[in-house]
């Protein structure tokens, strides 16, 4: 497996992910009501601001899900789809940043919303 290098890797991991995401009964109700041709470009943003130093990244994530009534179970299944996501798709470097970062967002994020 090759490690994530590109944008095309990072849409392909985005990609595959919310698909899993939208097949999950605990996530897939946040989820279905938007629309995935203005969000999936935004998550490519995202991740690629993440984990490929690309600029220009500036929305602040927290707020984006402060009105969603987020509990510790939903960020336990969305970081377990993601690293499952990574580990089959990719290996090396920066899909264990990948996976880091994930831990940290999704942890931050539930500090946050759970206050």
């Amino acid at each position: 497996m090759n490690d994530i290098r590109n944008k095309i890797d990072v849409e392909n991991l985005v990609n595959t992910f919310y698909a899993k995401v939208l097949k999950d009964d605990l996530l897939a109700p946040f989820f279905k009501h938007l629309n995935f041709d203005k969000h999936l470009p935004k998550m490519v943003f995202f991740w690629c601001f993440v984990l490929l130093d690309e600029p220009g990244y500036t929305t602040d994530v927290t707020q984006k899900h402060i009105h969603m009534k987020l509990e510790k179970r939903h960020f336990k299944k969305w970081l377990e789809l993601f690293h499952t996501t990574i580990n089959e798709m990719f290996a090396g470097e920066k899909a264990e940043i990948a996976k880091q970062r994930a831990t940290i967002l999704g942890w931050t994020m539930e500090s946050k919303l759970q206050q």
